[in-house]
């Protein structure tokens, strides 16, 4: 049978139903949004044949896709149908993206390892980059593919990628649907020259394509000349394909505010349907009458599709909060037990790295990677050192000095199966990281409807009194505290510190493991090495000393700032105060809060981080809200002043919570 540019007839057909889906699905989805039906669409009408060259390349179950949400033709030629397409328009229980729970076509497929996407533009890219380095380490031959508009160029994390995927020659295919607008911005205002294909020049080993993108048969080849490539490890590329935006930016939009009729009428000119079907037609391949027919066929499918997914339920209430966190986490069943001790005294930094170790021999698939952490340097405060020479390069390395790039990549290994525990050098530079912590990583269990995980381990140093100035003192708590689906640990003593760590490298949820520097080698907080089976279970709290007058509710380094406090007020005014350690940030543990103030009736929470909106202000909260009852006294606070930490030992130490400040908090609270 006669080839056209190499495919059969068949081929050809099934490429322009897929096209005609994807139109046929844009149109009556807006249909049904007039109707108040649906809420809200993104339509990819004039990137169908772009999209749908790239999904002949891709091999299903093999390749990892990482499609944006204007990837409809691209998602049906992967093999989604109609049918799911517009259940997640309409937000059904059977939404197979999401069960309702995000936009539509905010795409996800275990079946097509399509990991739950988001409305955010850019962070898909790094998670690419992360599902790519995983691949390789694990032996798999998939190639990764990642999609954007040309708007999404400007972000950082797309050169970062880059810069990471060229370095490592990863086998990842940047796909860049250049239709000409961020929503309203032009690309001219947008990227330096115009051009996104100018600016990714310049990157090793990273191939460049250029494609008019409403050309089936040009895009086709460039994308297998780019997959080809990267099967056979020579790199990454980038395919920027010229499109056309035939409808607004969303439903939410009116392009007609910003384009005027005659480019409007340029771009319909270019339909990649109508040129698709003419070439096919003119080259003697398919007949006009059997496009007609498919037509027919799609309209009819898509009528009946869209009454079919309108009668099917809606989520059910009852499941709004379902799998914020995992609910099959062996370690929930944790029971805290006394320890079997393998040493005399080890401090925190040295509990860390042995927790690091002894995790990393149980477990193959933990690699650890971020600034300065290999090698013989091992991390700034020495907490990863041995484990280059121990593991190898290729589970503990260095990452480039990009905090979103660390954490971005690490949530594409942890959800195709890898551990990554990760460091960020300071909790004082998280915040170029915010973006892949906040919106992917604590949400993708929840917006996937548990169908993905992402459970990494983000440790970060905290905190000061070491003399570290404005920005090396940070106190992060309160912050992530307010992030759900985040787990939180924070241990003040070696003990602890162990046992946390090795429990949070084998949870199915992210853990941010807040480790304070100037406890790493504080003598007080030195203990006993407990044995490599020692787990800890979070959300179990700590009573570092009994009492009943006032019971002291804290964590980190404020729990030594707390004892000696304690001690002066017990040796000056003969009270006894009971001092809690919570360990945990996220699970609290209300029942030893409410077990100590059974027993003294009076709170008082002591934390370094801002009085305003710090950890201690929610824990305040909680115990007014909770415990009221049993108060004989206001619940007082004791923390950070509203200010950043300087430089010199003097302001540091009016800024930063003393001893003597928790002594007269507590003393105005026993006399009360």
């Amino acid at each position: 049978m006669p080839r056209f540019h190499g495919f059969t007839k068949k081929q050809l057909l099934d490429v322009y139903r897929n096209m005609a889906l994807s139109r046929r699905l844009d149109e009556k989805i807006l249909i049904l949004l007039r109707q108040g039906k649906s809420a809200f669409h993104t339509g990819g009408s004039g990137h169908e044949a772009a999209q749908l060259a790239a999904a002949q390349v891709i091999r299903r179950g093999e390749d990892w896709p990482f499609p944006y949400y204007r990837d409809m033709a691209f998602t049906i030629g992967l093999g989604i149908t109609g049918r799911e397409q517009l259940l997640s328009s309409l937000s059904r229980a059977e939404d197979p993206y999401s069960a309702g729970r995000q936009m539509p076509t905010h795409f996800s497929s275990r079946e097509l390892n399509i990991i739950t996407q988001s409305s955010v533009t850019g962070t898909q890219y790094l998670q690419a980059v992360g599902c790519a380095m995983a691949l390789v380490k694990g032996g798999e031959k998939g190639v990764v593919y990642v999609s954007s508009g040309e708007g999404t160029t400007s972000q950082g994390d797309f050169h970062e990628a880059l810069n990471w995927a060229s370095r490592e020659k990863l086998p990842v295919i940047f796909h860049i649907e250049d239709n000409k607008y961020a929503i309203s911005v032009h690309v001219s205002e947008q990227t330096s020259g115009g051009s996104a294909y100018g600016i990714v020049a310049g990157y090793k080993n990273l191939a460049r394509f250029q494609v008019d993108g409403t050309d089936f048969f040009e895009s086709h080849l460039a994308f297998r000349k780019a997959v080809d490539r990267a099967r056979k490890g020579k790199g990454p590329s980038v395919v920027v394909s010229d499109v056309v935006r035939l409808l607004p930016h969303s439903s939410s939009d009116d392009q007609k505010k910003y384009r005027d009729k005659e480019e409007l009428e340029a771009d319909r000119k270019r339909d990649p349907i109508s040129r698709f079907s003419d070439a096919c037609a003119e080259g003697g391949v398919i007949s006009r009458k059997e496009f007609e027919k498919i037509d027919a066929e799609v309209r009819q499918s898509v009528e009946e599709d869209a009454e079919w997914a309108e009668a099917r339920p809606l989520p059910s209430p009852e499941t709004a909060t379902r799998y914020v966190y995992s609910e099959d986490d062996e370690t929930t069943a944790l029971e805290e037990s006394e320890p079997s001790y393998i040493s005399d005294r080890i401090v925190p930094v040295d509990a860390v790295n042995h927790a690091l170790h002894e995790e990393m021999a149980r477990n193959d698939r933990i690699v650890i990677y971020g600034q300065d952490v290999a090698g013989m340097k091992g991390g700034v405060f020495t907490a990863t050192k041995g484990l280059t020479a121990e593991f190898g390069e290729e589970r503990v390395y260095n990452s480039p000095l990009a905090e979103s790039s660390i954490i971005g990549t690490a949530i594409g290994m942890a959800c195709v199966g890898w551990k990554p525990v990760v460091e960020i050098q300071f909790s004082d530079f998280i915040w170029t990281a915010m973006m892949q912590i906040r919106n992917e990583m604590a949400t993708i269990r929840y917006r996937s409807n548990n169908e993905w995980s992402c459970p990494i381990v983000i440790r970060v140093p905290v905190g000061g009194y070491v003399h570290g100035g404005i920005f090396h003192s940070q106190s992060i708590d309160g912050y992530f505290l307010h992030l759900p689906g985040i787990r939180i640990a924070y241990p003040s003593n070696s003990a602890d510190a162990k046992g946390l760590l090795k429990t949070a490298c084998r949870m199915d949820d992210p853990v941010i493991f807040m480790e304070h520097k100037s406890l790493y080698r504080f003598v007080p907080a030195a203990t006993p090495e407990p044995d490599e089976d020692y787990l800890l279970p979070f959300g179990k709290a700590r009573t570092v000393k009994e009492g009943s007058d006032l019971t002291i509710i804290t964590y980190g380094m404020m729990v030594y700032k707390s004892l000696e406090a304690a001690r002066s007020l017990e040796s000056s005014m003969g009270v006894s105060i009971e001092i809690i350690d919570l360990r945990t940030l996220n699970p609290l543990d209300y029942d030893s809060i409410e077990r100590s103030l059974h027993k003294t009736s009076k709170a008082l929470v002591v934390y370094e981080d801002n009085i305003t909106n710090g950890a201690g202000a929610e824990i305040s909260a909680i115990i007014a809200d909770r415990y009221f009852e049993l108060l004989d006294g206001p619940v007082k606070r004791v923390a950070a002043k509203d200010c950043p930490v300087g430089f010199s030992a003097v302001i540091e130490d009016v800024v930063l919570p003393q001893a003597e400040d928790v002594a007269q908090a507590a003393q105005e609270l026993i006399e009360y």
